[in-house]
C-alpha cells in the first residue's frame, strides 16, 4: 500500500474515531485498516494511536501528523485532478445532511437539475432534524438553522431564515385569535421540544429590537416541525414556524397568519464543513448550486 493510501487511512480512523467505522466509510475490511496503520506507525517510528477494546484516540504525536496528512491527501488529489477537471468535472461521491423539511420541500424537488449539470457526481442525501457529526459520519457538508455552536467546524452563513405564527381557521373560529404575546395565556399552543436536549422551547417575539421569551400551555408537545404543523392543521394549537414551511398551507386557506407584528426573531441558515482548505470540486460546486437555491427563502 502506498503512503497516500496510509495518509488517507489513517485521517479517516482519526476523523470518526473508529477502526470499524473508517472501515465501513472507506469501503474495506476493518483488518486493512488496522494493518495499514501498523505500516504507517512502523514507517514513522512512532505511535499515532492509543487503542483500547472500546475506544481509539488519537495521541499528541498523531494529532501533529494528522494536519500534515489531511494537507498531503488534498494536494494529491488536486494534483491528479489538475488536468482532468476541465475535462470530465466533478466527480465522486457527495455527502449531504439536511433538515427534514428543507431537504424534502426545497432541495430535493430541485436536485435532478443539479444531477443532470454534474452527471459524474453520486449524492447521498441525509435528512433529519437531529443533530449529526460531521466527522464520524463521513459527511462532507451539513446544512444547519440556528445559531452555531463551537464545533471546530467551518461555517458559512446563507442568511436568516423568517419566522410566523400562524394557527388553523377552525381554532381561530373556536378560540379567537390573539392579537399580542400576552394573550398566550388564554389560547393554547403546539409545544416544540428540541430532539437534541428534549427541552420544550419557549414562545419567543422580538419588540423593539430586544427578544422576549415565555413559556406556553398545551395539551401537545411534538419534537419535528412535521408534527407541529400536523397538529396545527388539525386545530390543536398555535405554532412558530419558518414561514418557508407554511406557505402553500397559507396560499390554500389551511393555516392563517397570527400576530403579525410580533414575529420570533429569524433564524440564522449556515452550511458547515470539515475543513476550510482544500475543498472538494464536487463539495465546492454543490454549494455554488444550493446557496442561490436556498436564498430564495431567507430573508
Amino acid at each position: 500500500m502506498d503512503r497516500i493510501d496510509l495518509f488517507r487511512i489513517f485521517a479517516r480512523v482519526v476523523e470518526t474515531g473508529s477502526f470499524t467505522r473508517a472501515a465501513d466509510t472507506l469501503k474495506m475490511p476493518r483488518s486493512t485498516v488496522s494493518t495499514a496503520i501498523q505500516e504507517l506507525e512502523s514507517r514513522v517510528g512512532t505511535r499515532l494511536l492509543a487503542r483500547t477494546t472500546r475506544s481509539v484516540s488519537v495521541t499528541p504525536n498523531g494529532a501533529a501528523f494528522y494536519d500534515h496528512c489531511v494537507r498531503l491527501v488534498t494536494d494529491v488529489e488536486e494534483v491528479e485532478a489538475l488536468f482532468r477537471r476541465d475535462e470530465i468535472g466533478p466527480q465522486g461521491l457527495l455527502r449531504v445532511n439536511l433538515p427534514g423539511r428543507i431537504g424534502r420541500l426545497i432541495v430535493a424537488p430541485a436536485l435532478p437539475a443539479f444531477l443532470e449539470r454534474y452527471p459524474a457526481v453520486d449524492i447521498e442525501l441525509g435528512m433529519t432534524d437531529r443533530v449529526v457529526n460531521l466527522i464520524e459520519d463521513g459527511i462532507d457538508c451539513v446544512l444547519r438553522v440556528g445559531p452555531l455552536q463551537d464545533s471546530g467546524l467551518i461555517g458559512r452563513k446563507i442568511g436568516d431564515l423568517a419566522l410566523i405564527n400562524v394557527a388553523s381557521p377552525a381554532y381561530v373560529q373556536r378560540y379567537g385569535a390573539p392579537v399580542h404575546p400576552a394573550d398566550l395565556r388564554a389560547h393554547h399552543v403546539v409545544r416544540y421540544a428540541s430532539p437534541a436536549s428534549s427541552r420544550v422551547e419557549d414562545w419567543e417575539w422580538m419588540d423593539g429590537g430586544e427578544v422576549h421569551t415565555m413559556p406556553v400551555a398545551g395539551r401537545v408537545t411534538v419534537n419535528s416541525a412535521e408534527a407541529s404543523i400536523a397538529c396545527c392543521l388539525a386545530g390543536l394549537g398555535l405554532i412558530q414556524i419558518p414561514a418557508y414551511d407554511v406557505r402553500h398551507h397559507l396560499a390554500v386557506g389551511e393555516l392563517v397568519e397570527i400576530m403579525p407584528e410580533w414575529p420570533a426573531a429569524p433564524l440564522p441558515m449556515s452550511i458547515l464543513y470539515p475543513h476550510r482548505k482544500h475543498l472538494s470540486r464536487r463539495l465546492q460546486v454543490f454549494m455554488e448550486w444550493v446557496v442561490p437555491l436556498l436564498s430564495e427563502f431567507l430573508q
